[in-house]
């Protein structure tokens, strides 16, 4: 137990109060953000059916001890009544209890160094019910009420109200929030005014050896310049060490926050270690505006928690495919509880998350915009392996790699690196005739965490029959593989049967076939047969045909085993953000030999939705209505140059009389539709006239081979070449004069003589 030496006594600022309190009220947040988090489908077994779910997380106690030496503003007030909200409306599991103290000094007889604010408080719907009440009488101390810091007193009762009347193999938490050092120097119970620091320090250190035996972590934070870390430091040392898992970060260890903006963050991940959750820190911003946050793919139960600073402010999420979550009840394979809408913090507390990033829009009317928002989600979740070994069946004496892939629950590949930093893995190899043997495993890749660890070790020469690789995975908010065994047999001294299966790799579409091959030679004088499956890795995602062939002994025939991709049903939302790397392995099995492994390549197969009609022939439709367009334009070319190869511009009218002399003779021009339309006026005078007229018993447009084309009113057409007058009414013939003019004239209907 470390000493703890006088420090120098300062009193605090107001300002650096008021970080405490907002550290209060984001640590209060931190417990509220849980749900009963209960896991979703467990992994696959070893014939690929899902196994039994995990059992919910367990319960935690915790008392939540504020300074409250100095005074306290109105805006810091405000600051306890949503620590308070953010208690009401967490969801941690039922069995847990918070207890919240706020201490200062016991100067006189009539003053109390502690009080107990929130008595231990069962986190059910009615405990998170008073709990938004009484956590709201937090206050800063006056200086006749007693104002100073005594630690000692914080602790012992701290370590009372968790060790009276409660279960001793729950967690025993004490978040202890101070923005200053210990110091009594008016506080008679600690001696003579010369000896009372000394004296208080001794008596802490005895208050921490009672929350190290009665197994109370000790979890100190502090805020400002005042507060010491060394001393903190100490305090969290000196308290129960062992973690919910045997990592570093599971440790106790004390928070320095430098400034109130940094609160939220250091408290959440102080939470999160305490109760071994994953903490997940999003955007931030003044509303309207739209935060994000991401849900690890690992996620079985987590809990978004929004810090609105206003309850005016709305929040509207979106998970990560775009779907709007409107309210708590079962949706898109999740289920939601959403709660706080209306007060300045709301969480939706989610079970089997979309992984992804999820979107929180927020809005706010005039006059309330002028807050920060910050979003947050604290979640737990599983990790699961697939082991191989390199030879399947190895020889005595013979060195073996073995190799361990990391994957989801339901034998999805995991490579986020973010999801894998605070991980611990160990393994050892054991079996008949040897004791065990620790195998070193590093990453795969060195330097890169990528989910894939590798190892070697030498099989015992005195190893006979059974061989055991067994993994033990560890790491803070993830339920892991636990003393997790790949067994496999030592090969006999001449090994007469062999194989060699070759998966299939790259790219494939739900309900795809695909195809592996399996190379076997038997030497042996009696038939074998092997038994094919896909392991750890949930059922129906991948399966062999044949599961079983028969090799007939001197043979060394080669198998085509069909692989049957999953319907889309089966991946679930795996391929919702577009594709999915399936994990576990095929194994090829002896039974003939007691079931000896010859085989078990790992699989490394990305599965892509199967694309839709357009997408699949995106290319064939694309070229196909550029040849459409093409054609159109070409149509379209062709009809336009028919258009204006018939125009009758250019083309002269030639009025004769029946001894075929010429009346009168006019320019066409481009009328309605291509055509000269025109009547015959006086025909019976001896000075006929042509006149352009819209309507008229007449028209004419130039004919395709040469020459025009006469329709008149009611009677079929009929072509007309120059020097062949073709009859019309009254003894008169029209005939034809060629004259193409360099510049058509435009379009004129415009009734008239020409």
């Amino acid at each position: 137990m470390g000493h703890l030496e006088p420090p120098t006594v300062l009193r605090r600022a107001p300002a650096a109060r008021h970080r405490v309190r907002r550290a209060a009220a984001l640590l209060a947040a931190a417990v509220l953000a849980l749900a009963p988090l209960t896991a979703g489908a467990g992994p696959a077994g070893a014939d690929g059916t899902p196994a039994a779910p995990p059992a919910p997380i367990g319960p935690v106690n915790y008392v939540v001890a504020v300074d409250e030496s100095g005074s306290i503003q109105p805006d810091e007030m405000a600051q306890e009544k949503d620590a308070a909200l953010r208690i009401a409306l967490g969801d941690v599991s039922p069995a847990s209890t918070v207890a919240v103290l706020g201490f200062a000094s016991s100067n006189t007889p009539d003053q109390h160094a502690v009080d107990v604010v929130c008595p231990p408080t069962a986190l059910d719907t009615a405990g998170r019910d008073n709990l938004g009440g009484c956590a709201g009488q937090l206050r800063g101390r006056q200086q006749s009420e007693g104002w100073d810091t005594d630690f000692p007193a914080a602790v012992s009762q701290a370590v009372s109200l968790l060790t009276t009347n409660t279960d001793p193999t729950t967690p025993r938490v004490l978040f202890l929030l101070t923005d200053g050092k210990l110091d009594v120097p008016n506080s008679p119970q600690y001696g003579d005014q010369a000896h009372r620091q000394q004296n208080a320090q001794q008596a802490l250190v005895t208050e921490l050896q009672h929350a190290a035996d009665a197994k109370v972590q000790v979890r100190p934070l502090g805020f400002g310049s005042d507060a010491d870390q060394n001393e903190l430091n100490l305090m969290a040392a000196s308290g129960y060490q062992n973690g919910c898992v045997d990592l570093p970060d599971a440790k106790p260890r004390a928070t320095l926050v430098p400034d109130s903006a940094a609160v939220g963050a250091a408290l959440q991940t102080a939470f999160a270690a305490a109760h071994c959750l994953q903490s997940t820190t999003g955007t931030s911003g003044h509303p309207p505006v739209d935060l994000s946050v991401r849900i690890s793919p690992l996620a079985t139960v987590g809990s978004i928690v929004v810090d609105k600073g206003d309850p005016a402010v709305t929040a509207t999420y979106y998970d990560p495919q775009g779907h709007q979550i409107t309210g708590t009840g079962d949706a898109y394979g999740s289920h939601f509880e959403l709660a706080g809408q209306g007060q300045s913090v709301e969480s939706l507390r989610i079970t089997d998350p979309a992984p992804g990033t999820w979107r929180i829009h927020l809005d706010a009317p005039d006059g309330h915009r002028g807050q920060l928002a910050t979003v947050s989600v604290l979640w737990h979740g599983e990790l699961r392996s697939s082991i191989t070994m390199d030879p399947p069946s190895p020889a005595a004496g013979a060195p073996v790699t073995v190799t361990v892939r990391l994957q989801t629950r339901d034998g999805f590949a995991v490579t986020d690196q973010q999801d894998l930093q605070q991980l611990g893995i160990t393994a050892q190899l054991t079996g008949d005739g040897f004791s065990p043997v620790p195998i070193p495993l590093t990453d795969a890749v060195p330097g890169t965490r990528n989910g894939s660890f590798t190892g070697k070790v030498t099989v015992p020469t005195g190893a006979t029959g059974r061989l055991n690789v067994t993994e033990t995975l560890t790491s803070p908010g993830l339920t892991a593989d636990q003393d997790r065994a790949e067994g496999s047999m030592v090969a006999p001294p001449v090994n007469l049967l062999s194989a060699a299966l070759t998966p299939p790799t790259g790219s494939a579409h739900p309900g795809d076939h695909l195809t592996a091959t399996l190379a076997v030679h038997n030497g042996d004088q009696v038939p074998h047969t092997l038994a094919l499956r896909a392991e750890d890795l949930a059922g129906g995602l991948l399966t062999p045909s044949p599961a079983q062939v028969t090799v007939a002994p001197g043979s060394s025939p080669v198998f085509r085993i069909a692989l049957l991709v999953g319907s889309r049903v089966a991946f679930g939302r795996q391929l919702d953000g577009g594709s999915a790397r399936l994990g576990g392995k095929l194994v090829v099995l002896d039974t003939t030999d007691q079931g000896r492994p010859l085989a078990d390549p790992s699989i490394a197969l990305t599965v892509t939705p199967r694309p839709s009609f357009v997408q699949q022939y995106q290319w064939y439709l694309l070229a196909g209505a550029l040849l459409l367009t093409a054609l159109l334009l070409a149509a379209t070319a062709v009809f336009r140059h028919g258009a204006i190869s018939r125009r009758p511009v250019g083309l002269v009218l030639v009025l004769r009389d029946a001894e075929g002399q010429e009346v009168v003779r006019r320019a066409a021009r481009n009328g309605p539709h291509g055509w000269f339309e025109f009547d015959i006026l006086e025909p019976r005078s001896p000075f006929p006239q042509i006149v352009n007229r819209t309507g008229g018993a007449y028209r004419v447009q130039r004919h395709r081979d040469g020459g025009a084309v006469l329709e008149e009113r009611g009677r079929p057409g009929g072509r007309v070449l120059p020097g062949q007058p073709v009859a019309l009414a009254n003894g008169l013939a029209l005939d034809l004069a060629e004259s193409r003019s360099a510049a058509p004239p435009p379009i004129d209907t415009d009734e008239g003589l020409l």
